[in-house]
Formats: structure tokens, sequence, C-alpha cells
């Protein structure tokens, strides 16, 4: 049998090195690994380029490494929700290849696959295409790295020429993933929204590292709820249900917002 249980998340992560890429999972602040990523803090990892939907919030999610300036580079397809990010990026400290989200995720799923690159109609007739959005500036607020023009095809689908321009798959050192349940063998299930980028993110990563919930031995699972296979997976440490959760933002309606004002027994 092979057993790919670690005893701690800094174990886990041990071997990942100064100027590794990593993908992480995660969509705004559900399903990001945290235990993956504090012990990376921990232990003092730098330089590092990752590759995620977005970099969680000033104190939590990846926000913890780019507030310690851990992250040398971001390719994410949101970046909203972080005043550092935004003050790293604009001084020039901060790396960003911005990308359209499916672009992304699609870039991601097809490193996975061994895919080398594809054609999409996403980003046709924009910078995304044609060249020249910041990826870097410089101290003087002048743009020192801009992102390359890219190769656009004409083909023909279902009888309507249209364009497409050419994007490269996404392969990284190491991937950061967070899952409800796992068993031994790294079979992954992973709940609700938590969902997202993370079996993406964990097929991209030449080194796959998972965090579940629930820990279970091989058989356990029922194969058809299974939403990643093992062959992803290279490490899984179990961190417990009561690990904590965050949300960006608590919508409630106005009906609910008022009834919680009221007193108790009104």
């Amino acid at each position: 049998m092979i057993d790919k249980t670690r005893g701690s998340a800094a174990d886990a992560v041990a071997d990942i090195p100064d100027g590794a890429s990593l993908a992480v999972g995660g969509f705004g602040l559900s399903g990001n690994p945290i235990a993956l990523i504090e012990a990376l803090l921990a232990q003092g990892t730098s330089d590092l380029s990752i590759v995620s939907n977005n970099c969680g919030v000033d104190d939590w999610g990846l926000g913890i490494l780019l507030n310690a300036k851990r992250i040398r580079k971001m390719t994410s397809s949101y970046v909203g929700e972080n005043k550092e990010f935004e003050r790293q990026f604009l001084s020039g400290e901060l790396e960003l290849e911005l990308t359209p989200q499916g672009t992304l995720a699609e870039k991601l799923r097809a490193g996975g696959s061994g895919i080398a690159a594809f054609y999409t109609q996403t980003g046709v007739g924009t910078q995304v295409a044609e060249g020249g959005l910041p990826r870097r500036y410089a101290a003087d607020g002048s743009i020192a790295v801009a992102s390359p023009v890219k190769d656009v095809r004409s083909f023909d689908v279902a009888g309507a020429p249209r364009d497409y321009v050419l994007e490269e798959s996404i392969v990284t050192d190491f991937a950061l993933v967070h899952a409800l349940k796992g068993d031994r063998h790294g079979n992954l299930v992973f709940n609700k929204a938590a969902r997202n980028f993370n079996p993406l993110a964990a097929m991209a990563g030449r080194v796959c590292i998972a965090q579940v919930e629930e820990l279970v031995e091989p058989g356990e699972l029922d194969p058809d709820s299974i939403h990643l296979p093992g062959i992803y997976v290279h490490r899984i440490v179990e961190v417990g249900s009561d690990i904590e959760k965050r949300i960006e933002r608590r919508t409630v309606s106005v009906a609910q917002a008022a009834s919680r004002e009221m007193p108790e027994g009104a």
C-alpha cells in the first residue's frame, strides 16, 4: 500500500525551497489550504512564484505570505481584496500576471493533463492578446515588465471563422490544496465551494500536498464520490474539521439583519 500521509503540515512542506513555484487552491477565502500556508510562512520560505485565483486578504490565506514579503510573483485572475497586494504591485515590489479566470483554470488543467498550450477566444482584441499589460512597475511608476504579444489564429468552428489567442499551460513545482476528506492513497473529496481551483491546482503541481479535514482508510470513500484521484496527490496531512475557515464578506438579507437587531423574545 502506498501511504502518502505526513505527520504535520510542517513536515509536508519542509522541502519547498526558496524560489519555488506553487499552485494554490482556493477561491476568495473558500478552500484555502491555510495550515500548509502557515507552515510555509513559519519555515521562512521566500521568493515564491504563486499561481492562485487570488491572494487572500491582508491577514489571512496567501495574504500572510504576501505581508511577510515572501512572494515574488502572483499569477491570478482577481486581486481586489488585498490592500497590501495593491501597494506592493504599484510600488514595483511584486510582479503580477493577471489572467482571465476561465483561462487560468484551463491553464492549470491543461498543465496537469500534459497539454502544452491551447487556443481560446477569451482575450482576443484586448491587451491579453496584444500585450502591454503591466506585470511589474519600476520605482518611478513606469512599466518595468509588460505582458508579451501572444499568437492569434483564425479557426473555422462550425462554419463560423473566429480569432483565438494561444495560451500556454501552467505546471508548478508544488501544489497546496484543501479537501474535506482524503484517504491514505491521496484520493480527495472536496466540499461545495471548496471544489473550486483546488482540483485544478492539484493537477498542475509536480508535487501535490493536500491538507484534509478528515483522513480515512483506503476503500472508505465511495469511488463515485471521489473528485480527484490519488495519482495527482503525493502527500496528505490531516488538519481536523475545526480548522479555521473565513469568508471575505458576510452578506445577509435586510430581513435577517433586522431580526438580529430585535431584542430577545420580541
